[in-house]
C-alpha cells in the first residue's frame, strides 16, 4: 500500500473519530438518545402534590379498597305475569335504575347492586331490584355466583333484604347520621350499566330531600327521606352503597334526577339510620313491624303558616285523620299542625315520616301541636298498619245524560284555574253529602292545581260557611278582600288532603287553605 493511502486512511480514521466525539458530546449535554434507548417524557411531575391534596386522594383510595369486596352485582329474573306494577313506569320516566329488560316473550331481566351487611351473608338492596323476582343471582367481588333467596321486603321505603349462603362474607359498617354533614366528601359503589365494582366520588348535596313522589302513587305513606349527592349514579347502581371516606355505609343509593336515564347531576340514597332500622325488622320478622300515626300532611308554607296564624314557616300540617286511628284517638284533627314530635324540631313532611319510620307498633311519641293559635301536645300510641296503606279513590264524574242536575250552568273560576257544578242526586248520595259544590275540571298547572286541588270532590264549606251551591261559593269568594285567607273544606271518597292557593290582585285571586276531606 502506498504511502499516500495510508495517509488518506489516517485522515478518513480521525475524521469519524471526531465525529462521533460530538454526537457523544451534544447527547450528554442536551439529555437526549439518539439512538434506541431515547428517553421520552420528563424525569419527574411538573407539580409536588399537596400534602393535603395527597391525603384526601390517598384516603379516597383507601375508602374504595376497603369496601368494594361487600358491593355486589344483583341479576334478576322476573315473570312477565307477575310484573304488572305501575311503579316501575315511573322509575323509568324519572328515576331510571333498572337495567333495560330484553323485550322478549321470555321472562324479564334485569340489574341492580347490594351491600353485604352480615358476615352470614344477608344484603340489603332496593325493593324495585327484586320485586316480583322469581330468580336473584348474586355475584360477589371475587366473581362467584350465588343463587340469593329473598329475606323481606318493604316497599314504603324500597328497601329490601336478601340472603346468600356460604360466607365468612366481607361486610360494612354502619355509619352514623347524625356525624353526615352537607359538603362532605362521598363515594358511591355499584355496578351501573354492567359495569362492575365502580367507584364514583362527589359530596353530599343535602340531606331530608323529600318531595320527589318516587313511591307517592303506590301509598300516601311511603317514605321519601333522602341524602342527595352529586356523585355520578346511573342505571345498575340502584340498591349499592353510598360511602363516607372512613368507608363507613351512610346510605342505599335508590333514585337520579334525571330527564334522559343516564346521570345528569344528582342522586338520591337512603339514609343509614333508616336503612339499619328496616333492615332489623325483616331479617327478625321477614315483614315491616312498623307504626304508624295515622294522618295525611303536607310541608308547611307560607301561605299555611299565614293560615293558621304562625309566625315561623314550620312543622307540618294535618291533611287527614285516618278514622279509629291512633291520631284520631288521641284527639288530632285535621288542620292542626305538628311542630314537634318527641322535642325534636319538625321541618318537613318526609322528616317526620322518616321518624315515625324507625318506630315499631306500640311505641308512644308525643306530638307538639298549633290549634287555634295555641301550642298543646298530645300522646299518640303507634299502632300496626293493616295494609301497605294504600288508599282506593272512587272517581264519580256526572254523565251526560244524568237528568236530575239542578243547573246545567258551571261556575268557572278562571284565575283560580278550576271549575264547580251542581250535584246530581247520584253524587248526593256517593258522597253522602245534601249540598255543596262538585269540582268538575281543574287545568292543569294552574294556581289550584299547583297547590293540589283535584277534580271529583265536592266544596261543602268555604270560610267555614255551608257552601248549598256554585253560585253560593261564588257569592262568599266574592266577598273576600285581597291578602284574605279563606278556607275551603272539600269532601272526596275515601281521601283527605290540602291545598293552598296564593292571593293575588283581584277578588277572585285569593289566599286560600283548603281543608280537603
Amino acid at each position: 500500500m502506498s504511502s499516500n493511502n495510508i495517509k488518506k486512511i489516517g485522515i478518513i480514521s480521525v475524521v469519524g473519530i471526531i465525529i462521533i466525539a460530538i454526537i457523544f458530546s451534544l447527547n450528554t449535554q442536551f439529555g437526549s438518545h439518539l439512538f434506541a434507548d431515547d428517553q421520552i417524557g420528563a424525569s419527574k411531575p411538573p407539580v409536588t402534590l399537596n400534602p393535603y391534596a395527597k391525603a384526601v386522594n390517598e384516603a379516597l383510595q383507601e375508602a374504595s379498597k376497603a369496601v368494594i369486596p361487600a358491593v355486589v352485582s344483583i341479576k334478576v329474573e322476573i315473570d312477565r305475569k307477575q310484573q304488572q306494577n305501575p311503579d316501575r313506569d315511573m322509575f323509568r320516566e324519572f328515576f331510571r335504575f333498572f337495567g333495560e329488560p330484553f323485550e322478549d316473550q321470555g321472562p324479564r331481566e334485569a340489574s341492580g347492586s347490594g351491600v353485604i351487611i352480615s358476615e352470614s351473608g344477608y344484603i340489603v338492596t332496593n325493593n324495585h331490584v327484586v320485586e316480583n323476582a322469581s330468580v336473584i343471582i348474586v355475584t360477589t367481588d371475587d366473581k362467584k355466583e350465588h343463587k340469593a333467596t329473598l329475606v323481606g321486603r318493604d316497599p314504603l321505603t324500597d328497601l329490601a333484604v336478601i340472603k346468600i349462603e356460604g360466607g365468612p362474607f366481607p361486610y360494612v359498617h354502619f355509619g352514623d347520621m347524625d356525624k353526615v354533614k352537607i359538603g362532605e366528601m362521598v363515594i358511591a359503589v355499584g355496578n351501573p350499566l354492567g359495569l362492575n365494582s365502580t367507584v364514583t366520588a362527589g359530596i353530599i348535596s343535602a340531606i331530608g330531600r323529600g318531595g320527589l313522589a318516587l313511591l307517592r302513587e303506590r301509598s300516601p305513606y311511603a317514605v321519601e327521606n333522602f341524602i342527595q349527592t352529586d356523585a355520578a349514579i346511573n342505571p345498575g347502581n340502584s340498591g349499592g352503597g353510598l360511602f363516607n371516606l372512613e368507608g363507613s355505609l351512610i346510605g342505599i343509593n335508590t333514585a337520579i334526577a334525571t330527564r334522559t336515564g343516564t346521570y345528569i347531576g344528582y342522586g338520591f340514597a337512603i339514609p343509614i339510620d333508616l336503612v339499619k332500622s328496616v333492615v332489623l325488622d325483616l331479617i327478625d320478622d321477614g315483614k315491616i313491624n312498623r307504626g304508624y300515626i295515622g294522618v295525611q300532611i303536607r310541608t308547611i308554607d307560607e301561605i299555611i303558616a299565614k293560615s293558621v296564624g304562625l309566625d315561623k314557616v314550620e312543622g307540618v300540617v294535618v291533611n287527614d285523620v285516618i278514622k279509629k286511628g291512633p291520631a284520631e284517638k288521641a284527639g288530632i284533627e285535621p288542620g292542626d299542625v305538628i311542630l314537634e314530635i318527641d322535642g325534636n324540631k319538625v321541618a318537613s313532611s318526609n322528616e317526620l315520616q322518616s321518624y315515625v319510620a324507625k318506630k315499631r307498633a306500640g311505641d308512644k311519641v308525643t306530638l307538639t301541636i298549633w290549634r287555634d293559635g295555641k301550642k298543646i301536645n298530645k300522646s299518640v300510641k303507634l299502632e300496626p298498619r293493616d295494609t301497605d296503606g294504600e288508599t282506593a279513590s272512587n272517581e264519580v264524574i256526572p254523565g251526560e245524560d244524568d237528568t236530575s242536575w239542578e243547573d246545567k250552568k258551571e261556575v268557572k273560576f278562571d284565575k283560580l284555574g278550576f271549575t264547580v257544578n251542581y250535584l246530581t242526586s247520584n253524587q248526593k248520595d256517593d258522597f253522602k253529602v245534601d249540598k255543596g259544590a262538585f269540582i268538575t275540571r281543574v287545568e292543569r298547572n294552574s294556581v289550584a292545581a299547583n297547590r293540589g286541588m283535584a277534580p271529583n270532590g265536592v266544596i261543602v264549606k268555604a270560610d267555614k260557611k255551608d257552601v248549598a251551591s256554585p253560585k253560593e261559593l261564588k257569592k262568599i269568594i266574592d266577598s273576600k278582600k285581597t291578602g284574605d285567607v279563606i278556607i275551603f273544606q272539600i269532601k272526596y271518597i275515601d281521601s283527605v288532603s290540602y291545598t293552598h292557593l296564593r292571593a293575588h290582585e283581584t277578588p277572585e285571586h285569593l289566599v286560600c287553605r283548603l281543608l280537603l276531606e
